[in-house]
């Protein structure tokens, strides 16, 4: 699937698309039927950029973002996750969770990549962007 990418002026940019299956629920009955213990498919698309390549040549490496991921999440109860302790796991928080996933990891990289957003599908006809506001200044 092609997705909108924010404006930047960096030299490189990387999408990494990939899935995983888990199981949450939202613990609130104003959650409706998502109240109850249900699974999905999520489909991830990550978007990184930067203007320097690693000494392999790369921004950063596909299958190093798909394990990130995937090792944490993929066949999981999302509830019981550390990251969802104080936060129900919906798609926004999941989201969310996932760029800070992979914002902590790249700033661990030499060549300074950057995470510009993230999109989680839950299902065919649902997906959430999260995109972090810039800092003012």
């Amino acid at each position: 699937m092609n997705y909108n990418t924010p404006m930047h002026d960096y030299t490189f940019e990387l999408n990494k698309d990939f899935n995983f299956s888990a199981a949450h629920y939202i613990p609130d009955e104003r959650a409706g039927k998502c109240s109850n213990v249900h699974g999905h498919t999520y489909h991830v698309n990550i978007t990184i950029a930067g203007n320097e390549l690693d000494e392999l040549g790369f921004l950063v490496n596909f299958g190093e973002l798909k394990s990130l991921i995937s090792s944490a999440f993929d066949h999981t109860l999302l509830n019981d996750h550390k990251r969802f302790r104080d936060v129900p796991p919906t798609s926004e928080t999941m989201a969310k969770t996932i760029y800070e996933m992979v914002t902590e990891y790249i700033s661990e990289l030499d060549n300074n990549p950057v995470c510009l957003q993230v999109i989680l599908r839950e299902t065919p006809t649902s997906y959430v962007v999260y995109r972090p506001k810039k800092e003012m200044r």
